[in-house]
């Protein structure tokens, strides 16, 4: 049991070099590039104080569940440790089931759930606790298995935008497509080439990764908050506004009420 706390011990070491940069940290870019996962969340949490107080204060679950992430991604590049690469795949299963949970739309939902959020929360939970022990058993394969939950995540949230009618939502939905897309791109190729980017000293297309995926990540839970709520409160009539300067739609995006009033029960997760 000890032995999976040891370095090394994880099978996925990915391509930038170990201990190259620092005689403690074995992928240090890797490692620090995880720092953009602590500096967004408690912004987030700051900008979605009103969507917490009159909408679902559960949002800031998926804010925590990301520098949960980073956390533990962060240590599995600095240790390479099969414990944390399986905190780190765990981690993001959870906020996938978190957000699923949150924000599907209510008219995809199947008949025996009859509407109702609560009971699609403990299925998903349910799920997600099966599906840890599975991560578990099959450390070598969990990256691959977590990749498949992309394109669900993808195909419903081009299926939202097609029924928006908010230009500014739909822009920052095209973005998010696009860095998720790239995102991706950087991880199959950091993943598949690795001797050639050695080749030209350059192996760190996975700490790029974490970065875009990170952008993809939280604009998608912004996307999902402003869906969720167009369809379920529509009355509450949210809008897509940007920090520091809502004129600038590469700001930090975040969703206001503009009718706020007191949040129903059965949107909490």
């Amino acid at each position: 049991m000890w032995s999976h706390l040891e370095r090394g011990s994880s099978p996925v070491d990915w391509c930038e070099s170990n201990y190259s940069i620092s005689p403690v940290i074995a992928e240090f870019f890797n490692t620090v590039t995880n720092v953009i996962f602590f500096l967004f969340p408690p912004v987030l949490i700051h900008l979605f104080q009103e969507y917490s107080k009159f909408v679902n204060p559960a949002i800031n679950v998926l804010w925590v569940l990301l520098m949960v992430v980073g956390l533990s991604s962060a240590y599995f590049h600095a240790t390479l440790s099969l414990v944390g690469q399986l905190l780190d795949e765990l981690a993001i299963l959870w906020v996938f089931m978190a957000a699923f949970a949150m924000f599907f739309p209510k008219r995809y939902f199947p008949k025996f759930l009859g509407g109702n959020r609560r009971l699609l929360s403990f299925y998903c939970s349910l799920f997600a606790v099966l599906s840890t022990g599975f991560l578990v058993m099959h450390p070598a394969a969990n990256a691959f298995a977590l990749m498949t939950l992309v394109a669900p995540a993808l195909f419903f949230l081009y299926k939202e935008l097609n029924r928006v009618k908010c230009p500014r939502v739909y822009r920052l939905g095209l973005r998010c497509m696009a860095v998720c897309l790239l995102a991706m791109f950087c991880w199959i190729i950091d993943r598949m080439f690795c001797d050639a980017w050695l080749s030209i000293d350059f192996p760190y297309l996975h700490g790029v990764w974490h970065i875009l995926i990170f952008i993809a990540s939280y604009t998608a839970l912004v996307l999902g908050a402003y869906f969720n709520v167009s369809e379920e409160r529509p009355e509450q009539k949210p809008q897509l506004r940007y920090w520091p300067r809502n004129d600038f739609e590469l700001g930090i995006p975040y969703i206001a009420i503009k009718h706020p009033r007191k949040k129903d029960k059965n949107l909490t997760i």
